[in-house]
């Protein structure tokens, strides 16, 4: 598990990374996006320790990586753009000295590497000079290495970089299967890629976060519920029917498009409203003859413009802020309860010792007592 906290970084009076906060669970494979300049990879060096934070922490399965950056490190496993390989080794001596770097116990590299070369496809090339490979398997290596030590936590820049075709996709299978015993966080350009490989995504902008959520979910906060119409109008013209929509209180916006003598009319609603049964009516009632409705969904290249375009930007924001501020209340709640608890135990113990004091005292004046008692009838 992954947990950034108020992460910002700051060179001089530039500020590449603004106080950002979002938590990767166990087993999660997350899309790091973003513009050049938005402070993907300075996030990304910070928290793989490569650089420190000006101010927030990066915890790594219980770890800061400032305080304890051996212990958070052994925990991830990172490739960068350009894979770290040495091009005079072979394959297998190159993870075996990543091995030894990494500190595995000899007894249990064969086995490691073994499974390490299996999993990432390089069987067939494991005996082979690094340099003499293809850019695929190069890639592959340096995802190999990232694997050595068994990381919980693996974070991998651009890994299909200046691949192939086949080569993306084949990666692209390699990483699904990583996911399913590692946390994955992907950073990457390929839209497509994210969207076919991550669970959910992370949108970063001008060095804050613009979105944290699945694609579906941002797709609905941006554009609600988007319908597109091909109706037949007779002689009314774009005015008329851009009009006959707009009027809609449920309808946010509407596009209007001739072709060909007919109309294509995109609309979209909001809060996930159902919007098929008013255009309906619209359409009825204005003599529309609906020639076809269908719901378009929004790609990941349509929220990312978005985002990045600002046109829902500062909306996102605030839903992400609110999201965070509602966890921190309920975690202080949560901390608040079991410091409670504490008090309370520790408040029964005390009356639990003064009770016992109170019974010693008791008894020991009874002793006395007796004691004298006793020495009066003699």
């Amino acid at each position: 598990m992954i947990e950034v906290k108020n992460l910002t970084k700051r060179f001089g009076k530039i500020t590449a990374v603004d106080n950002i906060s979002f938590t990767v669970n166990d087993g999660e494979i997350v899309g790091f996006l973003g513009p050049n300049g938005a402070g993907k990879s300075t996030t990304m060096n910070m928290m793989t320790g490569f650089i420190s934070s000006t101010e927030g922490t990066v915890v790594i399965d219980g770890c800061n990586i400032l305080e304890e950056p051996e212990k958070a490190k052994r925990r991830i496993g990172y490739l960068p753009e350009m894979p770290p390989v040495y091009g005079d080794m072979t394959v297998t001596e190159y993870l075996e000295f990543v091995c030894d770097l990494k500190k595995v116990k000899k007894s249990e590299r064969k086995d490691m590497i073994s499974d390490i070369i299996s999993s990432v496809g390089l069987e067939g090339v494991k005996n082979r000079i690094i340099k003499n490979l293809s850019k695929g398997y190069r890639q592959r290596v340096g995802l190999a290495q990232a694997l050595a030590g068994n990381p919980g936590t693996l974070i991998l820049d651009e890994p299909t970089v200046g691949l192939d075709p086949r080569q993306v996709l084949e990666m692209r299978e390699v990483i699904k299967g990583l996911g399913e015993k590692h946390t994955v966080i992907l950073s990457s350009h390929i839209l497509q890629e994210v969207s076919a490989v991550c669970d959910r995504v992370i949108i970063i902008n001008k060095g804050k976060i613009a979105a944290p959520d699945n694609t579906s979910a941002l797709s609905e906060k941006i554009v609600g519920n988007r319908v597109m119409l091909e109706i037949k109008a007779g002689r009314k013209n774009t005015d008329e029917i851009f009009e006959a929509f707009d009027m809609l209180v449920a309808v946010n916006s509407v596009e209007v498009k001739p072709k060909e003598g007919y109309f294509e009319v995109t609309a979209e609603g909001g809060d996930g409203e159902d919007i098929r049964e008013i255009l309906y009516n619209v359409c009825r009632e204005n003599n529309f003859v609906i020639l076809g409705m269908k719901s378009v969904d929004m790609s990941l290249e349509d929220v990312f413009i978005s985002v990045v375009n600002g046109s829902m930007e500062e909306e996102l924001i605030t839903a992400a802020r609110q999201e965070q501020e509602a966890a921190e209340s309920e975690a202080l709640k949560e901390t608040e309860a079991e410091i409670e608890e504490i008090e309370d135990n520790a408040e029964n113990d005390e009356n639990d010792k003064n009770d016992k004091n109170d019974k010693e005292k008791e008894d020991t004046t009874g002793e006395l007592k007796e004691e004298e008692e006793n020495d009066g009838d003699l």
